[in-house]
């Protein structure tokens, strides 16, 4: 809905938590989980083309990418854990824009997302960026999540989504959390995995750099 017409420039989301979010400069301090898993609980992958009675939504698939990931990094701490868990967090603010659009609309996206991904980050005690080897872990993870989801749900062929995710190898479709959820139950789902993570602290590792600082303009 747009703004009314003379109405003051507005560049922040209200959330149901009563925060106030500025999307050109966020705040770690106006990140709340309750909004995260509300917001990303009711967002859909895919741009809801997907099978099944309920939208495949981002919570779920962050889930997926978390289970991928503890597969993939078996002795990850939890805080490598909660980073993949949030690894699509801003889409809590911004939803889930399909790749080929991302591609049309450019650098404008990107920056607002990465100034939330890191605000995230910085809320959680996780690094504004991560470092290099863990968000390399957490891309397979989702590459692989995006695999399974575009032929199992999605409609894509094998061959088809393997030009564009990949095939991943060692991973069976039953083992996988794929089968879209109502979103109060994916909500309490991810907002309980992300408290679990969230009460066991742990470094991410000796070679993490140190969080970047918060620039504002």
């Amino acid at each position: 809905m747009a703004d009314r017409a003379g109405a003051p420039p507005r560049a922040w989301q209200r959330m149901l938590s009563g925060r106030r979010l500025d999307l050109l400069d966020p705040s770690p301090l106006d990140v709340e989980l309750s909004d995260i898993a509300h917001g990303l609980a009711r967002v859909a992958r895919w741009n809801g083309q997907t099978a099944g009675d309920h939208a495949f939504s981002v919570a779920q698939h962050s889930l997926l990418v978390e289970q991928i990931f503890c597969r993939l990094a078996p002795a990850a701490p939890p805080a490598e854990r909660l980073a993949a868990l949030l690894h699509d967090a801003p889409e809590y603010v911004i939803g889930d824009m399909i790749s080929p659009f991302k591609a049309v609309v450019g650098g404008g996206y990107k920056s607002v997302e990465r100034r939330l991904q890191q605000a995230v980050h910085l809320r959680f005690g996780l690094p504004a960026t991560l470092p290099e080897s863990l968000a390399r872990k957490i891309k397979k993870a989702d590459q692989v999540a995006a695999w399974f989801e575009a032929t199992r749900l999605a409609g894509f062929s094998e061959t088809e989504a393997e030009t564009f995710f990949g095939r991943p190898r060692g991973f069976s479709p039953a083992e996988l959390d794929l089968e879209p959820r109502a979103t109060s139950a994916v909500e309490r789902q991810f907002l309980a995995r992300a408290q679990a993570l969230e009460a066991r602290p742990a470094a991410l590792s000796a070679r993490t750099a140190p969080a970047a600082p918060r620039t504002t303009g």
